[in-house]
Order: C-alpha cells, then sequence, then structure tokens
C-alpha cells in the first residue's frame, strides 16, 4: 500500500513529510492525514512520508520511490521537534551519499525549515492551548502492584554510537536502518537472538558512524546502510566479522579505509 497522496490538478511539487519514528499503526494514520493536507495544497504534486529513524518507508525509500516514480522536485518537510543544530548537515551529507551510491540521476531535493522556525508556530500553540482547556483531569494513582520481568536470553548485543561525530555523520539513519532489520528479519528470535540499543560514544570517533557488535566487542565505522546489510547477514547471523568495515585495537589511530563499492555490498 503506497503512503502517497497525489494531487494531478497541480503537478508542480512533491512533498516529503519526515518524521523520526513510529511503530504502531496510529502514527501511521497520523501521518498519512498530514500527508493528504499537504498534497490538496496549492501547486503540490503529491504527499508522501518517511523516517529517519525506525519505522517504514524510511527516509532513503522514501526517496527511492520518488524517484522511480519520475518526481523531479522533492520538498523535505522535518516535522520533528526540537531539531538539532547538526540535522541539515548530516542530512545533505547522507542525501548526497546515497545520489552517489545509486548511480542514476536524482530528483532535485531541498530540505524546508523546521516548524519551530515557522511564523504560524505561535497561532498554533494558541490553538492547542485553547483546545486543551477541557481535557479531562489526570485520575489519582492507585497503589502500584510490582510487576515481573524476563532476563534477555539474546547473545547479541549491538551499540549505535550517539556522539557527537556519530550523529554528523548520519548516526541517526544507520540506527533506522538496523532497527527495521531487526523488526523485518525477527533478530530477536532468529539466530543467538540480537538486541540493539543506542550508546553513548563508543570511542573512535573519526571512524564515524560507529557501531559496536558483541560478545566479540568488534568495532564497525564508517558504517553505511549497505554495511548494516552485511553485518546482519554475516556477523549476526552468520557469526562472522565483515573485515571490510572492522576496525582492531591496535593501540594506534587509525584512520577510515576506503571500501569498494563490490567490497561494501559483497553479500
Amino acid at each position: 500500500m503506497s503512503n502517497t497522496t497525489e494531487n494531478n490538478a497541480a503537478p508542480q511539487r512533491h512533498m516529503l513529510l519526515v518524521a523520526k519514528s513510529a511503530f504502531a499503526a496510529a502514527p501511521y494514520r497520523q501521518m498519512q492525514q498530514l500527508a493528504d493536507l499537504v498534497a490538496a495544497l496549492p501547486g503540490v504534486a503529491g504527499a508522501s512520508f518517511g523516517f529517519t529513524e525506525q519505522g517504514t518507508p524510511s527516509l532513503r525509500e522514501a526517496l527511492g520511490s520518488l524517484r522511480a516514480a519520475g518526481a523531479s522536485d522533492v520538498l523535505i518537510l522535518p516535522l520533528m521537534l526540537p531539531i538539532e543544530p547538526s540535522f541539515t548537515a548530516w542530512l545533505t551529507k547522507s542525501l548526497r551519499r546515497w545520489q552517489a551510491e545509486d548511480g542514476v540521476a536524482w530528483p532535485q531535493v531541498r530540505i524546508a525549515q523546521g516548524l519551530a522556525d515557522s511564523p504560524l508556530l505561535a497561532a498554533l500553540m494558541a490553538g492547542l492551548v485553547e483546545g486543551a482547556q477541557a481535557a479531562a483531569p489526570v485520575p489519582p494513582a492507585e497503589r502500584l502492584v510490582p510487576e515481573g520481568s524476563l532476563v534477555p536470553a539474546q547473545k547479541r548485543r549491538v551499540l549505535v554510537c550517539q556522539g557527537g561525530p556519530c550523529n554528523a555523520a548520519g548516526a541517526d539513519l544507520i540506527w533506522g536502518h538496523l532497527r527495521n532489520h531487526q523488526d523485518r528479519q525477527k533478530l530477536r528470535t532468529t539466530g543467538d537472538g540480537t538486541m540493539s540499543c543506542k550508546s553513548t560514544c563508543l570511542g573512535p570517533c573519526n571512524l564515524a558512524p560507529v557501531i559496536q557488535v558483541y560478545p566479540e566487542g568488534t568495532y564497525y565505522g564508517g558504517v553505511t546502510e549497505a554495511a548494516i546489510d552485511r553485518i546482519v547477514a554475516e556477523h549476526l547471523l552468520g557469526g562472522r566479522v565483515v573485515e571490510a568495515f572492522a576496525y582492531e585495537p591496535t593501540g594506534r589511530k587509525q584512520t577510515l579505509r576506503a571500501v569498494a563499492p563490490a567490497e561494501s555490498a559483497k553479500t
């Protein structure tokens, strides 16, 4: 099922609404409602949505669908609040990398200002405050009953660095790609079982974006979506370290190695 709403009366520009993540049906419905609203605006040919972190379609998948459909002008509308100062920088860098990796002509892509920069935000907030006056009060807390927890049986852990240099290199996109793999391939219950989490700085900042895979403790640097594909298939499911992206603790400073396209996509 497509998440795109078309407005054939004014084929001028396609809007791509971007949020961080969605896990349940309700957020997807909300995004579709927003896309429908935007698609009805004058001068808009169509509107769709994508996610920078976990959710389907990912931002890259959404852009790929627009490219395949022949879109020539795409305006990305970030819906997140707040937006980190590095957002536009790492998104621009990732867009350039994706274009280079695809090796085909892309539509013109632009990034709109965030919601916080809109002069209409004050009126929107005023409307939300006015509508909230009739909200039901939160009932008093009842006595809490302790709940038990299962200790995870998964043997593998993937840490995705969220330090400054990794964020600037697009770590959120890498996290989202990994989490979508985890959901689609049921990695928690496949093979040895895998759990993943975001981490503070993992150390080798100049190798960003960085992830670390346990129980081996393997560091992977310069991680791309293609690298995640291989790490999932070969390391998490196959038990073999992907040497093309792996970096051993040598006691000396290391720089990113160039990875040939064929080696990057090797399976």
